[in-house]
């Protein structure tokens, strides 16, 4: 029998560098000893961790800032031990959170048009990890959720907007926990960890859905990530130390629905994945290549698209959202591979004729915009991201400045479960908080015209004495 090549639109997905010229030089990438992807873009920045001499610094760039890029640009440069993992927030273009070897996480706030100075203060620190923190990751629907999970084993969910620890999960861990992944709507988190256990843990009820021991028997590190429909694919080695990818049903973790071998190499696989497409991109720390695979609903479930290689091995990776890439040259995604001494983006094409709006490449993707808050999540509320089209490309729109306002510790604090209004207090808190801002606001103004009278009042008198010098001196 003839075996016929399985239909797919993305069968023949090419990727291509771009020119040097477009490509970002000079910059000295992080060389600390930890397996984050060390980058992260938005459509309007690339942020990449660099070394940095007496604590932990991570540059950010705007996107057209490329060509050769001096050694005194402006940093961010606020934790005092090197910087394990960055994360741009879906819902703010500007605002990025960092965990830190100094055991805090850091939310910053970048200027619209980036750094003109150097970055030492940032909005929030959030302390509560008793050892470093390797991984910081914002919740896909819910404005100013962020998830920090560091090497004591524990996962933190905080309120940004109130800089509190809301739910605390140490003890569901006995080991070190490779990565942390939330789900389409950010109701269930799945985890990786160096114990072989591959976990579903619904936060909010503090409690494991589902775990699979010797997801990979492998010693080395494992990956896994929720994907769109629910099911967890993950990537870790064999006990053979053959790299392997496997697609989980967290509803039954007996048997993977799929499990592939691929290669020997020891590099820890980093899976990237579009929910608009289904198709994962697969970086090897250390490989020169990228390899990308189809998710579907029929057997082999996982399927080989192809792979893009080039000469020089990849320190690091960031992915570009679906928003911003230019649907004109039907790109469907974007990386940015970090070398030694350099950031390359590679841009991964669907070859089609027609420079018509292919709507099929591009269906409705998760758009900036908030589905929750803050409050309504931790209160239980699910929701879906709110999508938006791409047919006449992503414009930004204004991002509102991230505010924080602390609450009195003396005051209650909400626990985890406990069910409370947290929207009034905080409106109150608001509120109160705008009239002192107020107040303050109208002092300051007062004290800047007091002391512009004042230097009125001293140019007059230098003036004349100036004028009575020269007559004395005639």
């Amino acid at each position: 029998m003839r075996r016929v090549v399985r239909q797919s639109k993305f069968r023949h997905v090419f990727g291509q560098a771009v020119k040097n010229d477009q490509c970002y030089d000079d910059i000295r990438v992080s060389r600390v000893t930890w397996d984050s992807s060390f980058c992260a873009v938005n459509p309007r920045f690339v942020a990449i961790i660099i070394e940095a001499s007496g604590g932990g610094a991570f540059l950010v760039l705007p996107l057209h800032k490329t060509g050769r890029i001096d050694k005194s640009y402006p940093t961010v440069c606020g934790h005092t031990g090197p910087v394990l993992d960055i994360d741009w927030c879906p819902h703010n273009d500007q605002v990025i959170a960092s965990g830190s070897e100094d055991c805090t996480v850091m939310v910053w706030q970048i200027p619209e048009n980036g750094l003109t100075l150097s970055l030492t203060e940032p909005v929030v620190v959030l302390e509560g990890h008793s050892k470093r923190v390797g991984i910081v990751a914002w919740h896909p629907t819910a404005r100013n959720v962020l998830l920090s999970a560091g090497c004591d084993n524990a996962i933190i969910i905080w309120n940004v907007g109130t800089g509190e620890a809301l739910i605390n999960l140490d003890d569901m861990h006995s080991d070190m926990i490779y990565n942390v992944s939330w789900n389409r709507n950010g109701s269930l988190i799945c985890t990786a960890s160096k114990d072989k256990k591959v976990r579903v843990i619904d936060p909010r009820k503090q409690e494991i859905v589902a775990e699979k021991e010797k997801a990979h028997e492998g010693a080395r590190p494992m990956r896994a990530i929720f994907l769109a429909d629910g099911n967890v694919f993950t990537t870790g080695f064999s006990r053979m130390s053959e790299r392997q990818l496997a697609l989980w049903n967290p509803k039954n973790m007996q048997e993977p629905i799929a499990l592939h071998e691929m290669d020997t190499s020891n590099g820890v696989l980093l899976p990237f994945y579009d929910p608009d497409t289904s198709i994962i991109y697969l970086c090897g720390k250390g490989d020169s290549s990228i390899r990308y695979f189809e998710i579907t609903d029929e057997s082999p479930y996982v399927h080989y698209l192809n792979t893009f290689s080039s000469k020089e091995p990849q320190r690091g990776m960031g992915y570009m959202p679906k928003r911003g890439l230019d649907v004109n040259k039907c790109e469907i995604a974007r990386f940015f591979k970090l070398h030694e001494r350099k950031c390359e983006p590679i841009i991964m094409t669907v070859p089609r004729k027609s420079d018509l709006f292919q709507d099929d490449l591009y269906p409705d993707t998760a758009g900036p915009e908030a589905a929750l808050e803050a409050e309504e999540w931790f209160e239980g509320k699910n929701a879906d991201p709110i999508l938006i089209s791409l047919k006449h490309g992503y414009i930004p729109g204004k991002n509102r400045d991230l505010k924080v306002v602390k609450k009195n510790i003396l005051d209650n604090k909400p626990t985890a479960n406990k069910k409370c209004d947290l929207i009034n207090v905080s409106k109150k808190i608001t509120d109160t908080a705008s009239v002192q801002n107020e107040a303050k606001l109208d002092e300051i103004l007062k004290e800047i015209k007091s002391i512009k009278d004042t230097i009125c009042n001293q140019d007059e008198r230098i003036s004349k004495l100036e004028q009575q010098m020269a007559k004395i001196a005639a």
